[in-house]
């Protein structure tokens, strides 16, 4: 992932897990995009992952927990689990609330979603499903669980940050991708 780290990182103000949702959300409506419930898990989970490395910190308090289509933050699922499979439909978050969210991230969330966005938004909930498949936080958080059982099991935010930090120089630059 092509994240640039800033001199050194000011620690960000803590937002929720809500409003990065929201971001996505309002990014997919502006761009003409669909976004699942599925879609979104991820992209928020991603955003969370590469801010512990880069930064150094979590921008929200949530834990995700091991379900089985992935990392998920059981409150923002619950938000918009009436969509099901579907894509979730919110008129109100358009490009005017986009650039209102904007402006109440700070400089690290902004990059760290510009570069989210430019790395996965482009790829499909099946795609991104694959991929946090494959790597540890998810897997190891589910050890001891068959692969169509329900799990609770919290993905550690230091098993997040110790594997993608694998991927980053000590600069914050790329080491090779995730």
């Amino acid at each position: 992932m092509p994240v640039i780290a800033s001199d050194p990182p000011q620690l960000s103000k803590k937002i929720s897990a809500m409003q990065i949702a929201d971001y996505f959300i309002a990014f997919a409506n502006t761009t003409g995009s669909l976004m699942t419930n599925m879609k979104l898990q991820k992209l928020v989970y991603y955003t969370q992952a590469w801010h512990l490395v880069v930064f150094k910190g979590e921008i929200f308090n949530e834990d995700f927990q091991a379900w089985v289509h992935d990392p998920v933050l059981p409150s923002l699922y619950d938000q918009y689990k009436s969509f099901q499979w579907r894509p979730i439909l919110r008129n109100d978050l358009n490009e005017a609330s986009l650039h209102e969210l904007e402006r109440q991230f700070s400089s690290t969330i902004k990059e760290i979603l510009s570069d989210i966005t430019s790395e996965y938004f482009h790829k499909d909930a099946y795609a991104l499903e694959r991929s946090t498949h494959e790597e540890d936080p998810w897997r190891l958080a589910r050890q001891n669980v068959s692969p169509d059982e329900p799990s609770t099991n919290i993905i550690e935010k230091k098993t997040i940050h110790d594997y993608y930090s694998q991927f980053v120089k000590s600069d914050g630059q790329e080491l090779q991708p995730a």
